[in-house]
């Protein structure tokens, strides 16, 4: 990089809008050299502490910032994430890189040849691939640490959780090392670390940003999506990726109009459904009231609120329907071969203590049964819905716990802390998060927005209006 170039005056990632970041570049006030320069500046200061990245290849993102850099100056269109350095989940392919998946037993394969959809159209859209970002073993938790590469710290408080199962990307974007990593959801995995660290985050609806390939073990519950700091940047990333793909067999149509464009002036949502505890359960007495207030908000501004109770018989059947297609996604393709060798010891513990039991309970016909309690799931909730314009939620029903343990509802640790989340993979219903305040300790807290069946821009639209009722920017306190 050129003197000229290293004295650009590369803003805090925290402090700009990924849209106005790619305007820069495309404008030349910045070149995609400085951005990508800051980004490796910001990684070797903040990652020894949090460890965000597991994999970085510092020259060849120069080399792409450069050949980034020498279109733009050739007056190409380079797209609309040029120059944005972006860090990528290690559950997805990203040429160059291992795709270890957090597990011991992949750390020594060889780097794939080429990207995942995702991450294909993003590079295609100009932006920078940096690395890898860290996750749990097969993204198996809403936690961050495997036997590979160790924890992933939130930057909000040493010790503390950042969330999973794409909690290496929330650490990552919540610091600043980037402005946009990929993130995936297959039972809150985008939307609780997005929560956990002070962020809006979207889990699409399952199609329209096209997994794999290889197609993902978690057909049924699992999608992927861009990771921001809000949600409009969010929307902006999306544009560039959402589609279909041959990959995918559940690819929706492309959208005829810009998501971001639909958040310029979103409307307050007319009418919605603010349901507190959808099972009954318990829920933190400090989450709870900071989504109330946000809800209250709300009401304030002229939307229709409506409180329900409970909205499934039994209580646990979320749970129930969850876990078989879960476990029996990872069994076969994965880890069945492992079992009874060697390789076994190094599964992560709680997992391989679930997977063991799931040999012997999970069936053909078991999987076949949560699939029909998936669709019984989408019928009741359509109903309970029905008429509203969304559905609002604490996103957590504990809150944020160290890493390696469970969240805690008003100071127990609970071990089904993250149990509402899964609702929206197994009913397939876009739903995000947004942050609705801080715990007295400091540590954000998350509201989420459940929609309608394929209704994304209706998620994005209440998230944007929350986000701007609100007024909350919150920033992670500086690593000392």
């Amino acid at each position: 990089m050129s003197q000229e170039e290293a004295a650009m005056d590369v803003p805090d990632f925290r402090m700009v809008s990924v849209e106005a970041l790619a305007a820069m570049v495309h404008d030349r006030t910045l070149t995609a050299a400085a951005v990508t320069e800051h980004a490796l500046e910001r990684i070797e200061a903040l990652n020894p502490q949090l460890n965000a990245f597991v994999a970085l290849n510092a020259e060849d993102a120069r080399a792409q910032a450069a050949a980034i850099d020498e279109r733009l100056d050739a007056g190409d269109d380079v797209g609309a994430l040029a120059g944005i350095p972006i860090g990528v989940k290690d559950l997805a392919d990203a040429a160059g890189f291992v795709t270890t998946r957090g597990a011991m037993h992949l750390r020594d394969s060889a780097p794939v040849a080429a990207d995942s959809t995702e991450v294909a159209r993003m590079r295609a859209a100009g932006a920078v691939i940096l690395g890898k970002t860290n996750t749990p073993e097969f993204g198996c938790m809403g936690d961050t640490y495997n036997n590979v590469f160790g924890p992933t710290w939130n930057p909000w408080q040493s010790g503390r959780s950042a969330g999973g199962s794409s909690g290496g990307t929330s650490s990552a974007v919540a610091s600043g090392m980037v402005p946009v990593g990929t993130g995936s959801d297959g039972g809150g995995s985008i939307r609780i670390p997005s929560a956990m660290c002070g962020m809006s985050g979207l889990k699409p609806s399952h199609g329209r940003v096209p997994s794999g390939p290889p197609p993902p073990g978690l057909l049924d519950l699992s999608c992927v999506g861009p990771m921001a700091r809000r949600i409009r940047d969010v929307a902006y990333c999306l544009d560039a990726i959402i589609g279909p793909h041959p990959s995918d067999l559940r690819s929706l149509p492309a959208p005829t109009e810009s998501w971001r464009a639909a958040l310029d002036d979103p409307p307050l949502p007319a009418r919605v459904l603010w349901v507190p505890s959808f099972d009954g359960g318990p829920v933190d007495s400090e989450i709870m009231a900071s989504c109330a207030a946000a809800v209250e908000r709300l009401a304030a501004e002229g939307t229709e609120v409506v409180e329900a109770g409970p909205l499934f018989e039994p209580a646990g059947i979320v749970t129930e329907a969850f876990l078989p297609l879960f476990l029996g996604g990872l069994i076969a393709p994965a880890f069945r071969p492992l079992f009874g060798t060697d390789a076994w010891d190094d599964v992560t513990d709680w997992l391989a203590v679930a997977l063991a039991e799931a040999f012997e309970r999970i069936t053909v016909d078991t999987v076949s049964a949560a699939r029909q309690q998936c669709g019984g799931l989408s019928v009741q909730l359509g109903e309970a819905m029905s008429g509203f314009d969304v559905m609002l939620l604490p996103t957590m029903a504990g809150q944020t716990p160290v890493v390696g343990g469970d969240g805690t509802i008003d100071g127990v640790e609970i071990e089904n802390w993250v149990r509402f989340t899964p609702l929206a993979n197994l009913t397939r219903r876009p739903a995000s998060t947004v942050c609705s305040g801080l715990t007295a300790d400091g540590m954000p807290i998350g509201l989420s927005v459940f929609g309608h069946q394929t209704d994304d821009v209706g998620v994005l639209q209440t998230t944007a209006v929350l986000e701007d009722l609100l007024g909350l920017d919150p920033i992670a306190p500086d690593i000392d």
